[in-house]
């Protein structure tokens, strides 16, 4: 009986994994979900899907009881209540748990992202002692005193030498017990993702939230992918500066930009933390396009080209949409680095653009 219970269970849950799919979309530019971590449960609602139950009440009509004829429709009572009725059906909504870490799964699956392969040398494997049970032989600083105690207490019971009102327990060599442990090789992979953002006056408000909802959802899906990873933040203008995670989606300055300068402060924050033969390296920048000079673009193709992306797995640039910006940035990108196998670009105008979006960074073959 309970084995179909839980075959039940689990047949009802791929239901509604399947409805969350035909939502995704939507779930991608809900705001509600940023700052959630990976292993938190989140509640998402979800729609027109009745739970199972057992339906009890009167029994006195339906098929079968009472006077009836032919076409009569079965079980309908007295309409009750005031006012016009509506057309439209409603909507059942329910709430259901999942972690980020399982939406996810259910981003990889529908947007068939494949798991991220750590490069080469980027792989770290670390030993570490596992404690993994008791022994009767060791060194005294493995000795576990509890387990010694224990074993002396059983002796002295068995033996009949145990007294009550004078509980004195002293251990025996036979008695002593010490930790057992094990080396366990851990492969770790680690990886950095620096978010980088044009926060330029023509950056307005809904420009930053698609940064921000594209940005969570890179995060989440690279942190399932890597057991540690951190995330570094730089905003720039005409001049660049690391700030925190908060800063980087609330800061809105005014002026202009030089986007050099947020490529130069990654160049120094690498250098200065992440080596390229321990770390898995990410770098993503969201500009409206507009940058301060022809000359400045061409200097961040010959960083881009030079410093940055021979260390790094990916360079991410996505494009937003702004009534102010020029849009530029992105076609400077194409004409002198189109085909470049670590350079991937993407345009995001409304927040149904980041579905594709996500796509297009991780899809099958980048």
């Amino acid at each position: 009986m309970v084995l179909k219970i839980e075959k039940d269970h689990q047949r009802f849950r791929q239901i509604v994994m399947g409805r969350i799919r035909d939502d995704l979309r939507k779930f991608l530019s809900n705001g509600e979900l940023i700052g959630k971590e990976g292993k938190h449960l989140i509640s998402i609602p979800v729609r027109s899907i009745d739970l199972p139950h057992f339906r009890y009440g009167d029994n006195s009509s339906g098929v079968g009881a009472g006077e009836g004829d032919e076409g009569d429709v079965v079980g309908k009572g007295k309409e009750k209540g005031k006012g016009q009725g509506g057309n439209d059906p409603g909507q059942h909504l329910m709430e259901v748990d999942l972690t980020l870490d399982e939406l996810a799964d259910i981003l990889a699956e529908e947007l068939k992202l494949p798991r991220i392969e750590p490069k080469g040398k980027h792989r770290i494997t670390t030993q570490r002692d596992k404690y993994s049970g008791i022994r009767t032989v060791g060194p005294d600083s493995l000795r576990h005193f509890k387990r010694s105690f224990k074993e002396a207490l059983k002796r002295t019971i068995m033996t009949g030498t145990y007294d009550p009102k004078n509980p004195v327990i002293i251990p025996q060599k036979k008695d002593i017990r010490y930790r057992s442990w094990k080396e366990v090789k851990s492969p770790q992979s680690n990886a950095v993702i620096i978010f980088m953002m044009d926060v330029s006056g023509s950056m307005g408000e809904e420009q930053k939230e698609l940064v921000r909802l594209e940005s969570f959802w890179i995060d989440t899906w690279l942190r399932k992918n890597y057991e540690g990873i951190e995330s570094r933040y730089i905003v720039h203008d005409v001049s660049a500066k690391e700030v925190d995670k908060h800063t980087f989606y609330h800061l809105r300055e005014d002026g202009g930009t030089k986007i050099s300068s947020a490529f130069k402060v990654c160049k120094q924050l690498l250098d200065a933390h992440y080596s390229p033969d321990e770390w898995n390296i990410y770098l993503f920048h969201f500009s409206d396009g507009d940058n301060s000079s022809e000359a400045d673009s061409r200097e961040c193709v010959k960083m881009l080209r030079e410093q940055l992306m021979p260390i790094s797995n990916m360079f991410g640039y996505c494009q937003v949409a702004s009534a102010y910006g020029s849009g530029n940035f992105i076609n400077v990108l194409h004409e002198h680095l189109r085909g470049h196998p670590k350079m991937l670009t993407s345009r995001v105008n409304s927040k149904d653009d980041i579905y594709d979006s996500i796509r297009t960074f991780f899809g099958k073959g980048h």
